[in-house]
């Protein structure tokens, strides 16, 4: 109702004495709900019947607001309405100007919202009521339609004389008397109080953890005005926005509307001005006091002090009493991915398993510790922070701060041998090393008797070959190093270990 209407559920044309005895006997009822048993109301009820799809803002105490109104007894009998007077209610809320039932009962309603207010009598008016409008004791029903200029909205609006510049008009420009005619375009809208605003558009499944202050994130985003217009967006550069949340590196709105958010999560974050580029804005495209819209798609993050994630998928059924550790030398097939399903690289494209022997730095730091302590036919799922593998810089096909999601299934496991050695012995070699080498005695020893030779060792299990690698390329190495006079055949004097070679520094490899 208009202030200047009638009394139905504003306090201003009430008598003092009124005023003072609704006060006393609202102390005197308290506030509290409807009792179990049907019995008064000792609370407004509210029943929100039509709510906008999108409300970006709820009301507010102190908040100004217009509205549209029927008010009814509970036999239905219409006692006021703004509407069969053509005139809504314009008023601030919150501040008692309003009858404290229809106070309470606008907080938190939208624009174009629509609900049903059912006020106790001592949330209205009381044992005294209107005479001649409102009897006593009497429970008010209202309902209400909050109204209001959305942004992007358009309207024309026409000024009278009086409420414009009137009878003197204003210099050459406005003659006096002049009705004023203003098409008006509402861009956006805020209070200084507003806080952001968070709407999550897709949340995905399982999500386990959410981004705090400390974190770096790489997003998308696209950037709007309240009307619409679209000032930034990251997708047209093709790449992620990348930075550190809650440490002041971007807007504040930006950075308060990031945290808790999942890894391929999309949300929608409103920021008032104060908190993103306040009165001045930035640039020639947005403007100062501007709100702004993101739409943020949230690809990756993680903390710089972050491990690999290890979650097993599956394990053999047969019992694994060995798993693999460094220097082993381990087949597996993989899938890697970003964290929002972009495929990177698969082993079954290439129709052949990974090779890689732990800990040689084959492959990145966090695969390979992934790797580690599997059994043969275990799958795993390892998610790999970027300073464990790429890192800001990226890789061909990777880009830079890229979070990794491996698949890896172990298929086989051979014990390793040290760095630099192409074949070690399980026990202590031979006291006549060269004498068991040389098969037929003649004092030399060529490819063909080396190899059998070698070969006889790894069958019987006294040692074993650098595993990885076409054995007879290995042994084909070995040969090599030891013939050092590259005549075709190893002699006594050609032939060392590599414990001799080290203490001589002549030779790295047996």
């Amino acid at each position: 109702m208009s202030p200047t209407g009638p009394p139905s559920h504003t306090l201003r044309r009430l008598p003092l004495l009124q005023l003072l005895l609704l006060l006393v006997q609202a102390v005197g009822r308290g506030l509290g709900r409807a009792s179990p048993a049907g019995g008064p109301l000792e609370d407004v009820v509210i029943e929100r019947y039509h709510i906008p799809r999108a409300c970006p803002r709820e009301v507010q105490m102190g908040d100004f607001v217009r509205y549209h109104y029927n008010g009814t007894f509970e036999d239905g009998k219409k006692f006021d309405s703004s509407y069969d007077r053509s005139t809504l209610v314009a008023i601030v809320v919150g501040v008692g100007r309003l009858i404290t039932g229809m106070d309470r009962g606008l907080m938190g309603m939208c624009v174009n919202e629509r609900r049903r207010l059912i006020v106790p009598p001592h949330l209205g008016y009381g044992s005294i009521g209107v005479a001649g409008l409102i009897p006593p004791d009497a429970t008010l029903y209202f309902d209400v339609g909050l109204l209001s200029m959305c942004p992007g909205e358009r309207r024309k609006v026409i000024i009278p004389p009086f409420l414009a510049y009137g009878e003197k008009g204003y210099g050459t420009v406005i003659p006096p008397q002049a009705s004023l005619v203003f098409h008006v375009l509402l861009i956006d809208v805020h209070n200084p109080k507003d806080t952001v605003q968070l709407e999550t558009l897709e949340l995905p499944p399982g999500c386990v953890r959410r981004a705090v202050a400390g974190d770096f994130m790489r997003y998308h985003y696209n950037g709007s005005l309240m009307d619409g217009t679209r000032f930034d967006s990251s997708y047209s550069r093709n790449h992620t926005y990348n930075t550190y949340i809650g440490q002041g590196y971007i807007i504040s709105g930006m950075d308060q509307g990031l945290q808790g958010a999942c890894m391929g999560e999309r949300r929608r974050i409103t920021i008032p001005p104060h908190l993103a580029y306040g009165e001045n804005g930035t640039g020639d495209k947005i403007p100062g006091s501007a709100v702004l819209i993101f739409d943020v798609h949230v690809i990756d993050f993680h903390n710089p002090a972050d491990l690999v994630e290890i979650k097993t998928l599956s394990r053999p059924p047969e019992t694994c009493n060995e798993t693999s550790k460094l220097g082993d030398f381990v087949r597996y097939h993989y899938n890697c991915s970003l964290m929002d399903g972009t495929k990177l690289f698969s082993s079954h494209n290439y129709g052949n398993p990974q090779e890689a022997t732990l800990g040689a730095n084959k492959v990145i730091t966090g695969l390979d510790t992934g790797l580690q302590g599997m059994c043969v036919g275990e799958r795993r799922q390892l998610v790999v922070p970027p300073h464990l593998a790429h890192g800001e810089s990226g890789a061909r096909g990777v880009p830079g701060s890229a979070v990794l999601l491996f698949e890896v299934e172990l298929l086989s496991r051979e014990e390793g041998i040290p760095e630099g050695y192409l074949f070690v012995w399980h026990e202590d070699p031979p006291a006549n090393l060269f004498e068991d080498m040389d098969l037929n005695k003649d004092g030399e020893v060529p490819p063909e008797e080396f190899s059998t030779f070698i070969k006889a060792q790894v069958k019987e299990g006294k040692g074993r070959l650098m595993p990885g690698q076409d054995p007879e390329k290995t042994i084909g190495d070995m040969f090599q190093n030891q013939d050092r006079n590259q005549d075709g055949k190893v002699t006594a004097e050609e032939l060392k270990l590599k414990s001799d070679e080290d203490r001589e520094r002549v030779h790295e490899e047996l």
